[in-house]
């Protein structure tokens, strides 16, 4: 037994304690994340429910040449990435501007009703976010329909325009999401050394200079571990909102990976053809985070591993 081998075997009956205290969250991620991991076969079988995983036919790559092949294969991987792009673009931003501004509050009340206020959207329902959606855009009774009617002088049913349908899905997102994770960035802020609030301004620096020099470096770590593990998700639009949303006039743009995937899966009973598009998903996504992972790491000290 080597040197190393030896210490870190010492180390580990060492702080025995700290292993026993991580080994619920491993055990339980080993059940739910990895043993899962056997049942990916199903995409190289033609797998019937009868026969199982194992007794069913290995068919190779035939369901990712059906995917590939398939005349709507590049219409819902569009539609997928166009999502996720403009969701990135457009969310990441706002929470990080929402905590440089809230950080400035002073005022504690009036701070925590803000907070209190961004975060309450984040415990709606998706599904009641899509009712909000439909009811208050409704040609017939959306007051926000209405709204917009009185300059444009015409009522549109906005769920039905495929050149609205990305815009809805991302900014009541937005909407949505930026208080809750704002969290993570205040909490960050909240470590800040006051010293060098003080010595800053001792040395006339602006408030605006303060943000962009103290607080913005202060961020940058948690920003790209959040935008490493955000484009990780690059190929995963959420199902639930996207089956929702989706209706026979917007089909065309609505059409993701998931609902495409569950469609096939559920629907048609296509068991193994729906497991091969989510395969091909996954192993997307696992690609975008180990190439921008390794990118962070290079352009500055920050990334996952």
């Amino acid at each position: 037994m080597n040197a190393a081998l030896k210490k870190k075997l010492k180390q580990a009956k060492h702080n025995y304690v700290l292993y026993l205290l991580i080994l619920p969250a491993a055990v339980y991620i080993f059940c739910f994340s990895y043993l899962p991991i056997y049942g990916a076969q199903i995409a190289f079988r033609n797998y019937r429910i009868q026969d199982g995983i194992v007794g069913s036919v290995w068919v190779g790559w035939r369901w990712f040449r059906m995917f590939f092949t398939s005349p709507r294969n590049m219409l819902i991987i569009r539609n997928t990435i166009v999502i996720s792009v403009y969701g990135l673009f457009a969310s990441f931003p706002i929470p990080i501007i929402f905590a440089l501004l809230l950080n400035q509050v002073k005022i504690l009340n009036y701070k925590k009703v803000i907070q209190t206020v961004t975060y309450m959207p984040h415990f709606i329902s998706i599904v009641v976010v899509v009712g909000m959606i439909s009811a208050f855009l409704s040609p017939n009774s959306g007051f926000l329909n209405r709204l917009i009617a009185n300059f444009t002088g015409e009522r549109t049913y906005y769920l039905g325009i495929t050149k609205y349908y990305y815009h809805l899905y991302v900014w009541s997102g937005i909407w949505q999401s930026f208080g809750w994770s704002s969290i993570i960035y205040m909490a960050s802020l909240s470590s800040v050394d006051t010293e060098l609030y003080e010595a800053a301004m001792i040395d006339g620096a602006t408030r605006f200079q303060r943000v962009l020099y103290i607080d913005i470096p202060h961020l940058k770590p948690t920003m790209i571990i959040l935008l490493i593990l955000a484009t990780g998700n690059i190929m995963s639009v959420g199902f639930e909102k996207s089956w929702l949303m989706q209706n026979d006039l917007n089909i065309n743009v609505s059409e993701v990976l998931a609902t495409y995937t569950y469609r096939i899966g559920m629907q048609n009973q296509l068991f193994s053809y729906s497991s091969a598009i989510g395969l091909f998903s996954n192993t997307i996504n696992f690609m975008f985070l180990l190439m921008v992972n390794r990118i962070a790491g290079k352009l500055s000290e920050s990334s996952l591993w």
